[in-house]
C-alpha cells in the first residue's frame, strides 16, 4: 500500500518537474482571455467605419447584434473542434490535422506575416494616442512619440509573458475587468442621457435615415469593419493545452464570454449615439474621447486613460495567443523549431514571443496601419471559413469520431453561407484590398514546398540552421518541451475506433 502511494507521489512529482506548458488557465482566466482579446482597440475604432459603410444609424446597429451573433456560431463550432482535437493553435492546428500541412502552413504563413502584427500594431498605437492625449489636447500627438509608446508597451509585455505564464493571465484578468468598467461607463452615461430624452438619432424616424444608397458590398464592408472590432473570440483555442480541464471550460468561457461582449458592444455603440450625431461621430478620430468630453467634463480625462487600460490588456492578450501559434506552427515542423521550444524554468515560449514582439514592432515602423483594417479582417474572416468547412469535412470523413460537444449540423451551414456572401461582396466592393490578401496568402505556396516539403535540401542549409538554433537555445535558456501523451489524444490516435 505505501509501495503503492509512494508511485503516485513520484508521478505527481515528476509531472509536475516535468519542462512542459503549463495548465494554469481556469474558467475565469479562460474569460479573460476572450473577452480580453475581443474588446481591445476594436469598440474604439470600429464605430466609425460600421457607420460610414453601413450609411444609418439603425443598420449600423443592426450590423454590431448580426456581428456578435455571427461570432456566436463560430464560436459554437470552434468548441466541438476544441474539444475533438485538444491541440493549441486553434485555427492552425485543426485545419492542419483535417486537410494537411499545405493548407495550414498558408493559414499560419499570412497570420504571422501580417494579420497578427498588424492587429497587435493597431492596438499598440491606439494604446500610444490615448495616453497621449490629454498631453496634446490641441492637436494630433506627434508622430514619433506614439511609435516610441507603443514600442516600450510592446516590449514590456513581451518581457511579462516570457517571465511567467501566471503574470500574464493575471494582468490579462484584472485588465479585463477595467476595460469591462470602462465600457460600462459609457453605458451608464449613456443610458442617462436617453432617460433624459437625448435619443434623437436613435428614434426609428431618424436611424434609418440613408446619408448613402444602402448596398449588398457597403454592408459588407461594414460587417468586416465589425469584425475587427469582434476578433479574439477564437483565441481561447490557441492555448488549449494550457487550460484546465479544457474539454468543460473551452465552451463553457465561448459560451459565457460571446453574448456578454455582443451586449456590451451594441449598448456601448447606443450610448455613443445618444450623445452624438452621425455627423460628430463620423468627423471623431478619437470616438470615446469626444463623448467624454461632450458629457464628463471636468472628468474627460477618465476616457482617454480607461482606453488605454483597455487596450494594453487587448497587447497582452494578442500577445499571448499569437506567440503559442508560432509554437504550435514550429510543432509541425512549419517553423524553425527554435519556436517550438520553452524556457527550461519559467516554462514559456520564449523564442516564439520574440517573433511576434519583433514582427510587431517592424509593421509600426514601416508607417500607417489603421488603413488595413479591412485587409486583416478579410484573411481573419478566409481563415475562420477555411477552418469551419474543415468541421463539416471531418464530420463526412469521420462520422464516428467521438465528439464530446457536436452542434447542429445548420449551425456551421449558416456560418459558411454567411461567410462566402460576405467574402464574394467584400472582393467585389474591394477588390485591390482583399485580391492583396489572397495573394499575400498564396505567396506561402512557394516558401511551403522550399521550407517544408523539400527534404534533401544542402547540407550546408542544415548547418546554418542548427548552429542558429544552437545559439538561439544557449541566449533564451529554451529547450523542446516535454510531452505527456496522456494530455494530448491527437485525432489520429482514434482512427482505429472509426
Amino acid at each position: 500500500m505505501e509501495d503503492k502511494e509512494e508511485k503516485k507521489k513520484d508521478k505527481n512529482s515528476s509531472k509536475s518537474d516535468r519542462v512542459t506548458l503549463k495548465k494554469e488557465i481556469g474558467l475565469l482566466s479562460a474569460c479573460a482571455i476572450i473577452i480580453g482579446n475581443i474588446i481591445g482597440s476594436g469598440i474604439f475604432i470600429s464605430p466609425k467605419g460600421v457607420l460610414e459603410h453601413a450609411g444609418s444609424v439603425g443598420l449600423s446597429l443592426i450590423v454590431w447584434v448580426c456581428g456578435g451573433g455571427i461570432c456566436a456560431l463560430g464560436s459554437m463550432c470552434y468548441a466541438e473542434l476544441g474539444v475533438t482535437i485538444p491541440k493549441s493553435g486553434g485555427d492552425y492546428s485543426y485545419v492542419t490535422e483535417i486537410f494537411g500541412g499545405l493548407v495550414g502552413f498558408l493559414l499560419l504563413w499570412s497570420a504571422v506575416l501580417i494579420m497578427y502584427p498588424t492587429t497587435l500594431a493597431v492596438i499598440a498605437l491606439t494604446f500610444a494616442n490615448y495616453v497621449l492625449q490629454p498631453a496634446f489636447p490641441d492637436c494630433l500627438p506627434p508622430y514619433i512619440a506614439t511609435r516610441l509608446l507603443a514600442t516600450i508597451c510592446i516590449l514590456f509585455l513581451t518581457w511579462v509573458n516570457c517571465s511567467s505564464v501566471r503574470w500574464a493571465t493575471r494582468i490579462q484578468d484584472v485588465f479585463t475587468v477595467g476595460k469591462l468598467l470602462a465600457l460600462v461607463l459609457i453605458i451608464v452615461v449613456g443610458l442617462v442621457q436617453i432617460c433624459r430624452g437625448h435619443y434623437d438619432a436613435l428614434r426609428p424616424s431618424t436611424a434609418f435615415e440613408f446619408s448613402q444608397d444602402p448596398s449588398v458590398g457597403q454592408i459588407a464592408l461594414a460587417f468586416l469593419q465589425a469584425s475587427f472590432a469582434y476578433s479574439g473570440w477564437n483565441f481561447l483555442n490557441y492555448v488549449t493545452e494550457e487550460v484546465v480541464e479544457p474539454r468543460k471550460n473551452l465552451p463553457r468561457a465561448i459560451y459565457i464570454s460571446i453574448p456578454l461582449v455582443t451586449l456590451v458592444y451594441t449598448m456601448t455603440n447606443i450610448a455613443y449615439f445618444s450623445s452624438m450625431t452621425p455627423e460628430e461621430l463620423l468627423a471623431s478620430n478619437a470616438v470615446a474621447v469626444t463623448f467624454g468630453e461632450k458629457l464628463l467634463g471636468m472628468f474627460s480625462w477618465v476616457m482617454p486613460i480607461s482606453v488605454a487600460l483597455s487596450t494594453f490588456g487587448g497587447i497582452n492578450g494578442y500577445l499571448f495567443t499569437s506567440s503559442r501559434l508560432c509554437f504550435s506552427g514550429a510543432r509541425e515542423g512549419h517553423l524553425p523549431y527554435l519556436l517550438a521550444m520553452i524556457h527550461l524554468k519559467n516554462c514559456t515560449p520564449i523564442p516564439a514571443l520574440l517573433v511576434c514582439c519583433f514582427a510587431t514592432i517592424i509593421i509600426l515602423c514601416i508607417g500607417e496601419t489603421h488603413n488595413l483594417i479591412n485587409y486583416v479582417s478579410f484573411i481573419n474572416y478566409l481563415s475562420y471559413g477555411v477552418t469551419i468547412a474543415s468541421l463539416l469535412y471531418l464530420r463526412k470523413k469521420r462520422p464516428n469520431l467521438a465528439r464530446p460537444i457536436k452542434v447542429n449540423l445548420l449551425i456551421p451551414i449558416t456560418y459558411m453561407t454567411f461567410w462566402a456572401v460576405l467574402l464574394c461582396f467584400s472582393l467585389y466592393s474591394e477588390p485591390v484590398v482583399c485580391g492583396l490578401g489572397m495573394v499575400i496568402m498564396l505567396t506561402g505556396v512557394p516558401v511551403y514546398f522550399v521550407g517544408v516539403w523539400w527534404k534533401d535540401k544542402p547540407k550546408w542549409v542544415y548547418r546554418i540552421v542548427e548552429k542558429v538554433t544552437y545559439v538561439g537555445q544557449k541566449v533564451c535558456y529554451v529547450v523542446f518541451p516535454q510531452q505527456d501523451p496522456s494530455e494530448i489524444e491527437p485525432l489520429t490516435a482514434s482512427k482505429a475506433t472509426d
